[in-house]
């Protein structure tokens, strides 16, 4: 499953022009002089069409002609995050659902038809904030796929059984098992999630769920879930490819506008949490072959005043090859074989993580002693330009390459208006990239990175020659 958590890629079928207008982020900073080498790149935008079927349903058209074949991208615009106390995993349980078919396709029909048809990247993802699913074909097939999306939007419900929700409640407790309980450092982001979130913060129980939860669900608490998000004035089609605009919006008029309007959901909301102190937890992880060190900051919710700049401060610390704490752990004191940090920017809030895999038989308390030291320099006193200049270029020049796949194209598209409204907001957003400067980016560390943070620190079980740490949740928890 994909999770883009900042926008490094887009697409093709470029318009290369000077930036639309786009509404300023309410908190974004001043615009300031940009990097030499990045303010001479021309501003990239996506042509595309956007707008609303009188049910609601949001759609973009983004046409690009360049091969036979068109992405068909649906988010609904609900995730992990907008869940209750006591119900956590449903977003990701009812990714699962909507794959199990219709009462017009019939149980496991679902990926057989698109199978038949030559689709590619055939998936769903969820994340804290959205649900998403996604598929490319064939031009000459983009009707099916557009009536297989419209079908389990409209339909899904009716062919839910007891037996294929137990079904699916099980393989989302082995999901679990397989890439959290049981997988090395897994144990990690349950304690980090309780160290970091209160009681009753959505974030505090990971997109995954916790296993009674899951066990508990049942199919009525499924039901109600769908039917108070899986709506079409809460979801957002984009169908990106080669097909003609006319023809496009008969085809989701056709397919899409007769399904019933339905009262939008409000949008939820949790409270950006605050450390009262900093706090450190040892979990102890029978997978893990080396000690790991993590300590993260909550920083501000994405695309919000200092987000950028606290995406460049990441990089500047701890990009590889050449970030400051690479160097000092990697290659200088070689301490550590991994070393990384970087931003997971959510609606309510995000993170900034540093992350260092000790050596064996080396002093963790060292490794980190010299985070602390990289940290404190850069609250101190800015990067260098050239530093900076280096986060500016790597970041476009992913940020533009990605944009030949049209399936990430689509899903840039769905990020931006999901997070802003405005699918074109990419100019805006790259404008505000090469506008960093080391003075801001210091700024941002300073008010940001001098704040109460989260250490966890994962020992391997047979090093550490104790019980697992409560503050990991066992499966069952």
């Amino acid at each position: 499953m994909r999770h883009a958590a900042y926008p490094l890629f887009v697409c093709a079928a470029l318009a290369l022009a000077p930036a639309l207008p786009t509404p300023a982020l309410a908190a974004a900073p001043s615009p300031s002089p940009a990097p030499a080498a990045a303010a001479a790149a021309p501003n990239v935008n996506l042509r595309f069409e956007k707008y609303t079927l009188d049910n609601g349903l949001e759609v973009v058209l983004h046409r690009d002609p360049a091969a036979p074949l068109i992405t068909v991208n649906v988010w609904y615009h609900v995730g992990s995050g907008d869940e209750v106390v006591g119900k956590s995993g449903f977003a990701h349980l009812f990714e699962h659902m909507m794959f199990q078919g219709t009462k017009h396709t019939g149980q496991d029909v679902h990926f057989k038809i698109l199978e038949a048809i030559g689709a590619s990247e055939v998936n769903g993802s969820t994340t804290t904030d959205r649900t998403n699913y996604y598929q490319t074909v064939p031009r000459h097939h983009v009707e099916t796929a557009l009536w297989l999306e419209s079908d389990r939007m409209g339909f899904v419900l009716d062919a839910l059984t007891e037996e294929s929700f137990r079904n699916q409640v099980d393989v989302v407790r082995n999901e679990r098992r397989q890439r959290y309980d049981n997988q090395a450092y897994g144990r990690a982001r349950f304690a980090l999630a309780a160290a970091l979130y209160p009681e009753g913060h959505p974030y505090r129980y990971l997109t995954i769920g916790l296993h009674e939860d899951l066990d508990n669900a049942s199919l009525e608490d499924v039901r109600a879930f769908f039917r108070k998000w899986y709506v079409p004035s809460n979801a957002t089609l984009v169908v990106a490819g080669d097909f003609e605009i006319a023809d496009m919006k008969a085809l989701v008029a056709k397919w899409f506008g007769t399904l019933p309007t339905r009262h939008r959901p409000k949008p939820s909301y949790a409270a950006p949490p605050t450390l009262a102190k900093s706090v450190s937890v040892e979990v102890s992880d029978p997978f893990a072959k080396l000690a790991q060190v993590q300590w993260v900051w909550l920083t501000p919710a994405n695309l919000a005043k200092d987000s950028l700049e606290l995406m460049a401060a990441a990089e500047i610390l701890g990009a590889q090859g050449w970030g400051r704490l690479y160097k000092r752990l990697v290659v200088d004191e070689q301490l550590c074989s991994v070393v990384w940090a970087g931003v997971d920017p959510k609606a309510f809030n995000g993170e900034l993580h540093v992350v260092a895999r000790v050596k064996p038989g080396l002093d963790r308390d060292r490794v980190s002693d010299i985070i602390k030291q990289e940290v404190d320099r850069l609250v101190a006193a800015p990067p260098s330009a050239a530093e900076l200049n280096r986060v500016v270029v790597n970041t476009e020049s992913a940020f533009v390459w990605s944009l030949e796949d049209l399936s990430e194209r689509a899903d840039q598209l769905q990020w931006f208006n999901h997070y802003t409204g405005d699918p074109g907001f990419m100019s805006t957003y790259l404008a505000r990239l090469r506008a960093l400067t080391p003075a801001a980016v210091h700024a941002a560390a300073a008010r940001w990175l001098t704040k109460p943070h989260a250490q966890i620190i994962t020992v391997p079980a047979a090093a550490a020659g104790a019980a697992p740490n409560p503050s990991a949740p066992e499966e069952g928890e």
